[in-house]
């Protein structure tokens, strides 16, 4: 209720204030109210949505908004209703003709046996984490890694298809099959979160790209402080986002994580502008090299955090819990027919999914 009423104020700010300082100003109250609200939720489901929905994405479309830039700044604006879904939620509302990513909308929708084959993959989850005592730790977190991409990849696509039943707008794609990228660029500007990338660009590296510029001149080394930069803030904001799930105390490996990534993109600009694309490697032997990396260094600084933090585990406790009063619900009102569907669907769900 509290960002609903804080959205329904900016939109009427929008409406009164031009774009500028001012804005900004009469804005801060609702930034720091967003960044105070899951700091106040406990629970996995809610305190990790809510610091990526409300504390980042909305924060920074927010800042946008504040200097005119879209997605919340349309001429002519938009109906309050889009205004609050555009805030909330990585959604685009488009015409027939129109696609967030044109490199996706070339390939047309996904084979739906590659979904299968991630389906079923995804099945063998629970068999998998039951016999985890006897998996090399290094393994069941590479294995960790894949279930967990192709988990937020189903739980999307059935967003998607709710979403443009419902509502008539397209969720923005946040995956691009990031396991055939050729660099770290096609991996972190092209296929992976590509939500967050497309968030990141307007609001962080084209700013520090531009002060960059006006100081050091337009060169190279705008362009990689800009990058280096983009990433830091990115490591900050996932170690909100994994202290809103596991309240522990930040570790700082997620911002070394991606400092790290973000130097490596900075030598690999510069590596490429020197070759000037003279030569370059087999596509099999980059795709190798670069999800090599990925991993190794994913499971060097960024998966150790996430496991300490135990999400999967609060979310197994948080979806039981949901699952008991949903039944101790219907026994409370005598609705047995009820009482039976809710047991058999969270059964189904938990004895699918979660561990």
């Amino acid at each position: 209720m509290s960002v609903v009423a804080s959205l329904c104020y900016s939109h009427t700010i929008g409406t009164i204030f031009k774009q500028g300082t001012t804005r900004l100003l009469l804005l801060l109250p609702v930034i720091f109210l967003f960044l105070f609200v899951p700091l106040n939720l406990t629970t996995v489901h809610l305190g990790g949505s809510t610091a990526f929905f409300v504390a980042w994405l909305s924060i920074f479309k927010l800042i946008l908004f504040a200097f005119g830039r879209p997605p919340l700044s349309t001429n002519p604006p938009v109906a309050l209703s889009s205004f609050i879904l555009l805030a909330f939620f990585s959604i685009k509302i488009l015409s027939a003709k129109q696609h967030p990513y044109p490199q996706i909308a070339k390939k047309g929708h996904k084979s739906h046996i590659i979904f299968a084959v991630k389906a079923v993959i995804f099945a063998t989850y629970m068999p998998i984490f039951q016999r985890k005592v006897i998996i090399n730790p290094k393994l069941f977190l590479v294995i960790y890694a894949v279930y967990m991409y192709i988990g937020l990849e189903i739980i999307l696509a059935s967003m998607a298809v709710l979403a443009r039943a419902f509502l008539g707008v397209e969720l923005e794609p946040q995956f691009n099959e990031p396991y055939l990228c050729t660099s770290l660029q096609d991996f972190w500007g092209r296929r992976w979160n590509l939500v967050v990338s497309s968030i990141l660009r307007p609001t962080v590296n084209d700013p520090v790209s531009s002060i960059c510029s006006r100081l050091i001149g337009k060169n190279l080394l705008a362009q990689l402080v800009a990058v280096i930069v983009t990433f830091f803030v990115s490591g900050v904001m996932h170690e909100l986002m994994f202290h809103c799930i596991g309240r522990m105390k930040p570790t700082l490996e997620l911002t070394c994580f991606f400092v790290l990534h973000g130097v490596c993109l900075a030598l690999e600009i510069v590596v490429k502008k020197k070759l000037n694309g003279k030569w370059r490697l087999p596509a099999a032997v980059s795709v190798v090299a670069t999800v090599s990396f990925v991993v190794v260094t994913s499971l060097w600084l960024f998966f150790p955090s996430l496991m300490r933090c135990e999400a999967h585990i609060k979310a197994q406790r948080e979806t039981l819990a949901l699952f008991e009063f949903m039944k101790s619900l219907c026994r409370t009102l005598r609705i047995n027919k009820i009482n039976h569907c809710v047991t058999l669907t969270f059964s189904l769900i938990i004895n699918t999914i979660i561990n």
